[in-house]
């Protein structure tokens, strides 16, 4: 019986070995034959560009668009290509990768390119990017089977097969007018179970989703997550079937989304690349961090207000952090579920306002359950550890545990109501909200804790 935690074979150590080995190039495309794309594309960072010449020169121009469609930036590797076989790779590669590529390029380099390439290829090129990088258009592919309406199923069986030589994404199949205008989709089981004399219109469904080309990426994020589909046709405003989003596109669109979204939690406009430079990266954080001293100037100087209090009653600063990171805590948490509400367009103000209750509701809920639980840890605490008398330590105790409900509540309404502001003024609350409500907090935390012990420990209590 195997071992059940027998550790992995590294496939792409093995292919690099195998490159660096003196196996004739018949043997050694028999031996990579065996092995998956994506380990070969793997192996290709562990080798010397020598070395990975030797790879080059035993795969297909088509092999190799293959291998490079796993990796997440061709522009050093296929720039070790001779130029005829670059243009072979290019003509085999995704389209969006090839614009991706090209725009790495100097613009004579990236003429003589697009130059050498077929006309069918340059009319692809021109289309994929005359999109700006936040449409969906500059994300689609011409990955998909397309057949006429009006088809045979025998008809579209062929055309299956024809077309699937060039292209993998056949699980669902697009069907145009004599016009190219997108009328519906075909699930591919709807068509291999379906009799020789059964009408395409049958199996074909006409409400299947789709997007535009020119619509914003975020604004499609929503649409592609919802439905869950293996592809996506997308249309010109022609209504025009122009490409698809297949679904490791769509996978990659919510991922960087997401590390966006993460980015703009962080103040920063957009997620920081490894190798972005280093000015570029100060740009992005330098205004927010601005923004933010001034306004922690002001948190410092409601602090300063208090002067008195804190020398009257010194033993309360040792719970200002617990209070302070408390009300930070569930503003934070309040944010995070009101950016995520906010994806919604259809979000009506009835739906706002009922998010802001709902959130205040939570918040001081939370606030009670957590303040009468600092009481009852602070109170023994002080009377064990400070030698206050049960009096003073429960009295403390108990103006801790109101401020923690009173800024629990004022940090939940803020971290619910300042998103849903900006969103009104038309400024990105992910991008303006991170920052800002970590210092609302305090704020709101630090008014809180010393006005209640100005005013119930002192003024009142005499303490």
């Amino acid at each position: 019986m195997p071992e059940m935690n027998a550790p992995r074979r590294n496939y792409s150590a093995e292919i690099a070995e195998l490159a660096r080995g003196g196996l004739a190039p018949a043997v050694l495309k028999d031996r990579m034959d065996d092995y998956h794309d994506n380990d070969i594309a793997e192996a290709l960072g562990l080798l010397t560009p020598q070395e990975r010449n030797k790879l080059y020169g035993i795969f297909e121009a088509d092999e190799l668009a293959d291998i490079f469609e796993h990796l997440d930036d061709i522009t050093g590797y296929i720039g070790e290509l001779g130029v005829r076989k670059r243009i072979n790779v290019l003509s085999c590669l995704e389209t969006s990768s090839v614009v991706d590529y090209l725009k790495t390029l100097e613009r004579p380099e990236r003429n003589d390119i697009i130059d050498l390439m077929q006309d069918d290829d340059k009319r692809e090129i021109a289309l994929f990017g005359s999109f700006d990088d936040e449409e969906i258009g500059s994300r689609m592919s011409n990955n998909m089977i397309r057949v006429k309406s009006g088809s045979t199923v025998p008809e579209v069986m062929r055309e299956l097969i024809s077309q699937a030589a060039d292209n993998d994404n056949i699980s669902t199949i697009y069907v145009v007018d004599a016009k190219g205008i997108y009328t519906g989709a075909i699930d591919l089981k709807d068509l291999i179970i379906a009799r020789q004399d059964t009408d395409l219109y049958d199996i074909t469904t006409s409400s299947y989703p789709y997007v535009y080309a020119n619509e914003p990426i975020d604004d499609c994020i929503d649409i592609l997550k919802d439905y869950s589909e293996d592809s996506i046709p997308v249309l010109d405003p022609e209504n025009r079937l122009i490409g698809a989003l297949t679904a490791q596109d769509v996978t990659a669109l919510v991922d960087e989304e997401m590390g966006e979204d993460y980015a703009k939690l962080a103040g920063l406009a957009s997620e920081e690349d490894l190798r972005e430079p280093v000015l570029m990266s100060i740009s992005k954080r330098l205004p927010w961090l601005i923004i933010l001293l001034l306004l922690g100037m002001v948190v410092s100087s409601v602090v300063g207000l208090f002067e008195h209090v804190v020398e009257s009653l010194t033993l309360v600063v040792c719970f200002q952090s617990l209070v302070l990171d408390m009300a930070g805590n569930v503003g934070t948490q309040s944010l995070a579920v009101t950016i995520r509400v906010l994806m919604d367009e259809k979000l009506t103000a009835k739906d706002k306002l009922h998010l802001i209750a709902k959130e205040s509701k939570v918040g001081t809920c939370n606030g009670i359950f957590l303040g009468v639980l600092s009481c009852a840890a602070v109170g023994p605490y002080l009377m064990i550890a400070k030698g206050q008398s049960a009096g003073v330590a429960f009295t403390v105790a108990g103006c801790i545990g109101l401020a923690l409900l009173i800024s629990m509540f004022l940090s939940a309404v803020a971290g619910t109501a300042i998103p849903i502001a900006f969103r009104k003024i038309g400024i990105d609350p992910a991008v303006a909200s991170g920052p800002l409500i970590t210092t609302v907090n305090d704020l709101v935390a630090v008014i809180a804790y010393y006005g209640l012990v100005w005013v119930l420990l002192i003024n009142i209590m005499g303490m």
